[in-house]
């Protein structure tokens, strides 16, 4: 009787051994299951990112504005180009694979850094350009009224690129394109003479000037991907300038690390807007620069400006010296900018002149 409880024991000993190895097994299952699911998410997710990443294609201005004009059954008039070009532009920063990224909140938009910074290059310039629309381009003169649909669409380009929610920066920048399809089927219809887009050297001078701003402060920042010493010539050429507060002789400027690439595909994405405009304004100022004997000065421009646009054949920005062994990317991109800044200056001297 003894023996036969010790074997009862063992037997239910043995039993109770085999159950908690069956659970064991059955619980390390359940986690590789778990973690494969996991890391074909991931990779998923890494692909999607990937495939976002990719910065949009070039497209045919003319082609373009022939096609938003057709959704109005009306022809080409002087103005059609850039104001299809604007609207293509601000379409491609919403509609493109991924959509509006800047002010994603989850995953893979989360993550992504190139193409929010190339978003924002982009949008830069179609704020300078709808503010070029408000101001100039759709005004015969300063004491003139404003036209009522860029009231509301150049603001609403300024909007905060980040908000996700009450209200999305999306519909803000949607309601923009809205009225520029407004804008642009007014000024091509015949029976409409309110609305207006003039032509004239004195607007698109005045709207070079911001160009010719922006891209000197693109081309400074780009170089400063490596450690410059720089003289402070803030004042220079005026002996009775003066400024809030006192600087040093000379000044150390580099570019943080974690910013290089940030900064070259804003460079992309603006260099990229900027072409697309200045190939629509070749069209609609046709007339003016060939006056002011400029066409090809503006060609070249592009010609820079399309060479900015270069496919990069490696995985990551990279940040040599500017004469080392590695490529530098951000010094390659601001000789395009420098190059096409300097263009615009000969540019806006012809066009100025009497």
């Amino acid at each position: 009787m003894f023996w036969a409880n010790v074997k009862q024991k063992w037997v239910s000993f043995f039993s109770s051994l085999r159950s908690i190895f069956s659970l064991s097994a059955e619980g390390s299952s359940r986690k590789k299951y778990s973690l494969s699911i996991l890391a074909v998410v991931l990779i998923f997710v890494l692909l999607i990112g990937m495939y976002w990443s990719r910065e949009p294609a070039e497209f045919s201005v003319a082609q373009n504005a022939n096609e938003k004009l057709a959704l109005s059954g009306n022809d080409y008039v002087v103005g059609a180009a850039s104001t299809a070009a604007m609207i293509r532009v601000a379409e491609t920063l919403l509609h493109k694979p991924g959509g509006y990224l800047s002010n994603d909140v989850m995953p893979p938009g989360l993550y992504l850094d190139n193409i929010p910074n190339w978003e924002f290059g982009a949008l830069v310039q179609v704020r300078d350009l709808s503010g070029a629309f408000r101001e100039s381009f759709s005004r015969s003169q300063s004491q003139s009224v404003e036209d009522p649909d860029l009231i509301v669409s150049e603001p609403n380009f300024h909007f905060d690129t980040n908000s996700w929610l009450f209200p999305p920066s999306e519909s803000e920048y949607t309601e923009a394109i809205e009225r520029l399809y407004s804008y642009l089927g007014r000024i091509a219809d015949p029976q409409n003479v309110d609305a207006q887009f003039y032509a004239r050297a004195d607007n698109l001078v005045s709207w070079l000037l911001d160009v010719e701003s922006r891209l000197g402060s693109l081309s400074q920042r780009l170089s400063a991907s490596v450690g410059q010493e720089r003289v402070n010539i803030d004042i220079s050429g005026e002996s009775g300038a003066a400024q809030s507060t006192p600087a040093a002789q000379e000044i150390s400027v580099q570019t943080p690390w974690l910013q290089i690439d940030d900064i070259f595909y804003e460079a992309r994405g603006a260099t990229w807007a900027l072409m697309h405009f200045l190939k629509a304004v070749e069209i609609d100022f046709e007339q003016v620069l060939e006056d002011k004997n400029a066409s090809a000065s503006l060609r070249q421009i592009i010609r820079d400006l399309e060479a900015s646009q270069r496919a990069v054949f490696f995985p990551i920005i990279l940040n040599g010296s500017g004469f080392g062994t590695f490529a530098n990317h951000s010094l390659t991109m601001a000789n395009y900018i420098s190059r096409a800044n300097a263009a615009i200056i000969d540019l806006r001297d012809l066009l100025s002149q009497g």
